[in-house]
């Protein structure tokens, strides 16, 4: 019997020594305290409501994104039909959802259905009424709901892997509501919204393209056009704007707008982008640039790109905006760098969307707070406070109703706690407001199991049973009870956490964690406790409960 309370006992021993490391790590004296407080405060990590921060409600514009298909599916159904020869009157977008095929040639109606049922399975054909051999295209409602999943699927993905890059605090980034397409996005710490707003909303759509002209940058789209042959744009060209060009000896204000006549089609784009770093900028003094590396395939087509254009202007461009142009002086295959007066947050910012992708879909902002650090430490105090508060209450009642066993509930409890932090920091899991809440109700199952237990050996005691043999058959038989109340509760809790958002997960997190700690201390430690105290007694001595 004493040699398994002191395996029990070296056992418990072990669980404290690594809860204290993982809350505080390993001493460094003689400035001991003040690290263990430093990496107490970074290993418990604060949710929004106790950090402060930003909390952000967004909604997908899922409905682009279907409209996006369509267009594809337009230009592409134009191309097959005119490969096979299938001539109609017009083709043409009706709306979001459908295309309008107008009279296909007499003889082809088969043939253009055969490619509809072959090629184009999201799509459902029906006649057009007034028409002999017209038809509509009507995206089927399967395939639409599949874009919609998609598309907010995507929103989260990126976003997510854009705030991952803000450096902040277990940021929460999930599906929101009901069917309405909206995102939640909380972030602990961040109180520049406007800041966290400009980098989930930017589109990062990068593209490396030829200028057309000669380089040239026009003040107008009314001059660019008249600069042009029957003031007509080549058939492979687009005109998009961009920033001024800085001119060598002369101030640069970075203001007005330019515009360039590009080829349409990129060799290369964001999409191509391995990875994309901020550096100091070799051009301006004090300035940073975006240096960016691309995939090997890229790198082969770039190369191809640049040997064929040498002497010839090429621009980066970035949402279908013009960031800078250089003239090609070589060769170049797997490098880039987007230059520019930039501070080193705007350079940081533009990496970040680069590497992070754009976003399949616009967004629309539904809800926007900003929670003060301050409020928080509010919170903070009044939930200490409260734990503090009924921690004590219950010390005490243990202490008074069960006299010398009281003290073994209380050292339980506190271990129990001891615990749960533990396990928050190991798990790096989010301490929130419920959270606190949860750690109190913890307090409280942790008393109920000490009860049960204390009071079933109270009823051996009294039945004549002698101290270990009444402390064996309690602790047995209030096991079973303990497990039920304890398996109902995480089950409940398990649905919080399913269901629930951001908040009620970190209560059902806390409750969990608590419970578990609370089979381990109220059985095993207390069990221990017990049987150490049973063998320094005299058997006709008193168990004092």
């Amino acid at each position: 019997m004493q040699m398994n309370v002191q395996v029990r006992a070296i056992l418990i021993v072990l669980v404290i020594v690594l809860c204290i490391y993982g809350l505080i790590g390993l001493p460094a004296f003689p400035t001991s305290l003040e690290k263990a407080r430093v990496n107490f405060e970074d290993r418990i990590r604060l949710g929004l409501d106790l950090k402060g921060g930003t909390h952000l409600i967004v909604q997908v514009q899922t409905q682009e994104a279907i409209k996006g298909f369509t267009d594809q599916t337009l230009d592409r159904l134009r191309k097959e039909l005119n490969d096979a020869g299938i001539h109609a009157e017009d083709i043409r977008e009706g709306d979001d959802q459908h295309i309008n095929v107008v009279n296909v040639a007499d003889g082809q109606s088969a043939r253009f259905l055969d490619i509809l049922r072959t090629n184009y399975q999201d799509w459902e054909a029906s006649p057009t009424a007034g028409q002999a051999s017209g038809y509509t295209l009507g995206l089927r409602p399967s395939a639409a709901a599949a874009i919609r999943t998609d598309t907010l699927r995507q929103s989260v993905e990126t976003i997510r892997r854009r705030i991952d890059q803000l450096g902040l605090t277990e940021p929460v980034v999930s599906e929101h509501g009901r069917g309405q397409d909206e995102i939640l996005v909380q972030l602990p710490g961040e109180g520049d919204p406007t800041r966290a707003k400009n980098i989930i909303q930017a589109g990062g759509q990068l593209e490396l393209r030829l200028v057309l002209g000669n380089g040239a940058s026009y003040r107008s789209p009314a001059e660019a056009y008249a600069a042009q042959p029957n003031n007509m744009l080549p058939p492979n060209a687009e005109l998009l704007p961009g920033r001024v060009e800085h001119v060598p000896g002369q101030a640069n204000t970075n203001s007005g707008e330019a515009y360039y006549i590009l080829e349409r089609v990129a060799p290369v784009t964001g999409r191509d982008l391995r990875s994309a770093k901020v550096v100091p900028s070799s051009d301006y003094p004090g300035a940073y640039e975006v240096s960016f590396t691309l995939s090997n395939a890229a790198a082969k087509r770039f190369g191809d790109f640049t040997e064929a254009n040498i002497q010839h202007p090429m621009a980066i461009v970035l949402d279908h905006r013009v960031y800078t142009s250089a003239v090609i002086q070589s060769r170049i295959e797997d490098q880039g760098r987007i230059t520019g007066r930039f501070g080193q947050q705007e350079a940081t910012d533009l990496a970040l969307v680069l590497r992070s992708g754009s976003l399949p879909a616009s967004i629309k902002y539904l809800e926007e707070r900003t929670i003060g650090p301050s409020l928080g430490a509010d919170s903070i105090r009044e939930g200490v406070r409260a734990s503090v508060v009924s921690l004590v209450v219950v010390m005490i009642f243990m202490l008074v109703y069960y006299r010398l066993s009281g003290l073994n509930a209380v050292v339980a409890l506190l271990l129990n706690l001891l615990i749960l932090l533990a396990c928050l920091a190991y798990f790096q899991a989010v301490l929130t407001l419920p959270g606190i809440a949860g750690v109190i109700l913890t307090i409280g199952m942790g008393v109920d199991s000490n009860v049960l237990i204390f009071e079933r050996i109270r009823e051996e005691l009294r039945n004549g049973k002698p101290n270990p043999s009444a402390v064996e058959v309690g602790f047995n038989r209030a096991f079973l009870t303990i497990i039920d109340t304890h398996v109902t509760t995480v089950v409940s809790a398990a649905f919080l956490f399913v269901f629930g958002t951001g908040p009620v997960r970190g209560f059902a997190v806390t409750l969990v964690i608590g419970l578990v700690s609370n089979l381990f201390t109220a059985v095993y430690v207390s069990r221990t406790i017990f049987g150490w105290h049973l063998g320094r007694m005299s058997r006709e001595a008193e168990l004092s409960i």
